[in-house]
């Protein structure tokens, strides 16, 4: 099976990673945490949610697990400013953890599924390292459920250019809708389902967002693939000033759709 990131880790890309917090991307899973709680979070990423997850289980353990040890080493950048920290660090693949079964009481992945090859396989592995009666919990989003005004073509030329690379690379960009379904498929009997959103609307957003994606689409390994695959550089110039011209529009509106699952193991 194989993985291929599609964003990677441009500064562009972690330059949204970070602003991630459990508050904004785990609100899901919040009032099932406890003190004292095991917890794996895959696909760590730069850990600012990790070190949220971390502090409110403590003194529980967690495990923050990537793919790559470049990756993980960002992850540690991270917690490493938070001295108290009882984390851990693992390099490994989703889909074949080495790890002890029934290990932790709590296995979270948020934005992960959509990128791997098999993510029944991949829920199937999260629910084997998790405890009897414990919680998988995963958070992806949902590309074709993206709502923006105005409607402007670059921008629906950006959402073409994504879902096709990331199918190229094997993953599902549209993998919110599906997370019921992948769990029931890996073995779950018990998942409740939810969907929740980001929203970009004040000026401020707006900014941050549209020039975030409007690097990303020229900087990142989306660029470099898209590239690679025969777009050419006036195209993705002319999506990222796509997303400028979106930024810039005064009543302009991004909702960004996710689908969740917490399902007992």
């Amino acid at each position: 099976m194989s993985n291929v990131y599609t964003h990677g880790h441009h500064e562009s890309v972690l330059r949204s990673h970070r602003w991630r917090t459990a508050e904004n991307s785990a609100g899901y899973l919040l009032t099932h945490l406890r003190p004292g709680m095991s917890l794996l979070d895959i696909g760590a990423g730069p850990g600012t949610i990790t070190a949220d997850l971390a502090a409110l289980i403590e003194p529980g353990r967690t495990t923050a697990l990537e793919a790559t040890a470049d990756a993980i080493a960002i992850t540690r950048a991270t917690i490493a400013e938070r001295k108290s920290m009882n984390v851990d660090f693992v390099v490994g693949d989703v889909h074949r953890l080495d790890l002890p079964d029934n290990s932790y009481d709590v296995v979270h992945a948020h934005q992960v599924l959509q990128h791997v090859a098999d993510p029944v396989q991949a829920l199937r592995e999260m629910r084997r390292v998790c405890k009897p009666g414990g919680i998988v919990a995963a958070r992806d989003s949902d590309y074709h459920g993206f709502t923006w005004f105005p409607e402007l073509p670059e921008l629906d030329e950006w959402m073409d250019l994504y879902q096709r690379s990331a199918r190229a690379n094997h993953g599902e960009p549209d993998a919110g809708r599906r997370l019921l379904s992948w769990a029931q498929a890996a073995g779950f009997e018990q998942v409740e389902a939810t969907a929740s959103t980001w929203v970009f609307t004040t000026p401020e957003d707006r900014g941050w967002w549209g020039e975030m994606w409007a690097d990303r689409v020229l900087q990142s390994d989306l660029a470099r693939q898209a590239r690679a695959a025969g777009v050419p550089d006036e195209s993705l110039r002319r999506i990222s000033d796509g997303w400028r011209a979106w930024a810039a529009t005064p009543g302009g509106f991004l909702s960004i759709l996710h689908g969740e699952i917490l399902a007992t193991a």
